[in-house]
């Protein structure tokens, strides 16, 4: 495998590993070890410690002293906790794009990525879903326009990618659910409907919660 700009070459290999554990590949509490990684990809040792770091930043993985990388376990604190601050998130993203959108031309984006995410749904294509349900908060960032708010997510959404992973693969959760609430997400974003987007988000956010505590216990 050759890795290429324009991302450094760590957060490359970072990449790399999370798709291997978001999909499941890489179990958790399984370890990853640095030298068969850098075999593997045909990298440093170095390049290889500091894409671990990246993914322990993720929360994908636990570094423990003398013990080595880690994937993180999922359980139900976790995966509860998680939940509620992403909720919290979005809810913040969903209220800035509300506030802030001034033609429909804003709103072109988010119904570019309500058209992928039906075609990914009539695909049944999990990982192409997961990732253009990610696309949603990305394309609100330019109306929030606060650097903090988006490290945050970003540092927390392959952890979620993970968790809705799980539950789609499990067949624990239906697409269909995401494409509903997302058209009634931009009925609130279009009415300006403050109350409404966070009731929209809040009851996903929990019924998505659900879903993934019953896909770990299945599992």
């Amino acid at each position: 495998m050759t890795f290429k700009a324009p991302d450094s070459l760590s957060e490359q290999i970072a990449h790399h590993l999370a798709e291997r554990i978001i999909r499941g590949e890489l179990a958790p509490g399984e370890r990853i070890q640095e030298q068969k990684v850098t075999q593997a990809l045909n990298v440093s040792r170095g390049s290889v410690r500091e894409a671990l770091l990246i993914l322990e930043r993720r929360h994908l993985v636990t570094i423990l002293a003398r013990r080595g990388a880690h994937v993180t376990r999922l359980d139900e604190r976790s995966v509860r906790s998680l939940c509620t601050l992403m909720g919290e998130l979005y809810i913040l993203l969903g209220n800035e794009v509300a506030r802030k959108w001034a033609t429909e031309a804003d709103l072109l984006p988010f119904l570019a990525i309500q058209q992928r995410l039906q075609q990914a749904h009539d695909r049944q294509d999990i990982k192409t879903f997961v990732a253009e349900s990610f696309a949603v908060m990305r394309a609100a960032y330019p109306f929030a326009d606060n650097p903090y708010l988006r490290e945050t997510v970003e540092n927390l959404q392959p952890a979620m990618s993970r968790a809705y992973y799980l539950a789609l693969d499990q067949r624990k959760a239906s697409m269909i659910d995401y494409l509903e609430l997302f058209a009634r997400l931009l009925e609130a974003v279009l009415a300006r409907d403050l109350p409404r987007i966070r009731e929209v988000l809040t009851a996903y956010c929990q019924r998505s919660c659900e879903l993934v505590l019953a896909a770990l216990a299945k599992g």
